[in-house]
């Protein structure tokens, strides 16, 4: 028979789609979950980007420019000027999704079993770019009884070897809600700079800053315009997962010149989504306003809910919509299929994320879970109780 790829064998499975397997079967057994297991907003996708593709009169549906239309770069541009970000359109390539970012930014400025730090607990997708392009992470893990705050940079540098080609953040943080403040950005800007790495920053979350505090972009740090690789999407500021639109920024020309030829490798990035997210830079403040004080209720509400079980800890998020949570039992991937399976509390159960999947440290997080706190404050104290009363009859 012909093998699979070492390559394939060795791709990660998703912690985060990996049990919806057993939740179609919890469904069809005729039970109600609650899914607090993916970063899917129930907030409305802004009508202006909806009524951009319903009233469209396109007649051929043809390829866009492979680095994204120029108008569309152009307001992208002029959207993250009013964020004291100051790029020109020439320095911005449209991706599919933040992910095709992700992997185009590998693919430019790493080899096969190059190295790149990330703080982790991390985005668990990380794992799989880096598997997809033949490089290493080398994980430097923050702490929940640090609230997952920056580590020392001592501990990065003593990590760097000749093969350390990048550090790589996600301000806010998935999975964690960290939001790294000015001074931790000027830290790892010192420090890339030092020793000439390229510091990618996930930069998806930007919008999602809570309690007065403000993000501060790595493109707005001076000094590291060679260094600094900025990935962006439109999925969850304008509730458009579905849109699969990103973006790579640096203005370092090298990196997006290369960039650019991975992009005309996939020829170009979806039409239709384009023109959608462009009609959503449109988007008023307003919209981000109610967001945002949803999400700090949302907040709040987990985790006054999580505080009431005995034995669990969690970090309180900072930004984005996701708290890691560590509870009294030993393997959360056992716990997370058993709610499933085996368990219901008044015919409802909840699915989570198993956090061991966010590290690349085996062993670490194994009694870790990540809740995305993307259902309405109702359905949040539910799941949560339902936790609490599954915690109380789970054996390990």
């Amino acid at each position: 028979m012909p093998k699979i790829s070492i390559k394939g064998q060795s791709m990660p499975q998703s912690p985060i789609r990996k049990l919806v397997p057993f939740a179609e079967q919890a469904v069809k057994a005729g039970k109600k979950i609650f899914y607090l297991n993916i970063g899917q907003p129930d907030i409305k996708t802004p009508e202006i980007a909806l009524k951009a593709v319903r009233e469209n009169n396109i007649e051929v549906l043809a390829y866009s420019r492979s680095e994204g239309s120029e108008e569309y770069r152009k307001k992208i541009a002029h959207y993250y000027s009013k964020k004291d970000i100051h790029v020109n359109h020439e320095q911005i390539i449209v991706t599919t999704g933040g992910s095709e970012a992700l992997l185009f930014a590998f693919g430019s400025i790493m080899d096969t079993d190059d190295e790149i730090i990330i703080p982790e607990p991390f985005y668990a997708n990380y794992n799989g770019f880096s598997t997809a392009s033949n490089v290493n992470i080398v994980p430097v893990i923050s702490k929940i009884e640090d609230n997952f705050a920056l580590p020392p940079v001592e501990e990065f540098e003593k990590l760097i070897t000749p093969r350390t080609k990048a550090i790589l953040i996600c301000n806010p943080g998935n999975p964690t809600g960290y939001l790294y403040s000015k001074e931790e950005i000027k830290q790892l800007a010192s420090l890339v700079k030092k020793h000439d790495l390229f510091l990618i920053a996930d930069e998806v979350y930007r919008e999602f800053a809570y309690d007065g505090h403000t993000h501060y972009s790595i493109m707005q740090e001076a000094g590291i315009e060679e260094n600094a690789i900025m990935i962006d999407s439109v999925s969850k500021r304008y509730s458009m997962c579905g849109a699969r639109i990103g973006c790579i920024v640096s203005k370092n020309k090298a990196v997006i010149q290369t960039a650019l030829k991975f992009a005309q490798a996939r020829l170009s990035p979806p039409t239709f989504a384009q023109i959608a997210s462009e009609a959503a830079l449109e988007t008023p403040q307003s919209y981000f306003d109610d967001v945002i004080h949803e999400y700090v209720d949302r907040r709040n509400t987990l985790m006054a809910e999580l505080q009431k079980i005995d034995g669990v800890k969690v970090a309180k998020p900072k930004g984005a919509f996701y708290c890691v949570v560590e509870l009294p039992i030993k393997n959360a991937d056992n716990f997370a299929q058993w709610l499933l399976e085996h368990f219901d509390f008044n015919g409802e159960t909840v699915m989570v994320a198993p956090a061991a999947g966010f590290y690349s440290t085996p062993g670490v997080g194994l009694n870790q879970i990540r809740i995305a706190y993307v259902l309405n404050k109702d359905s949040l104290i539910k799941a949560v109780n339902i936790i609490k009363e599954a915690l109380k009859v789970y054996k390990d």
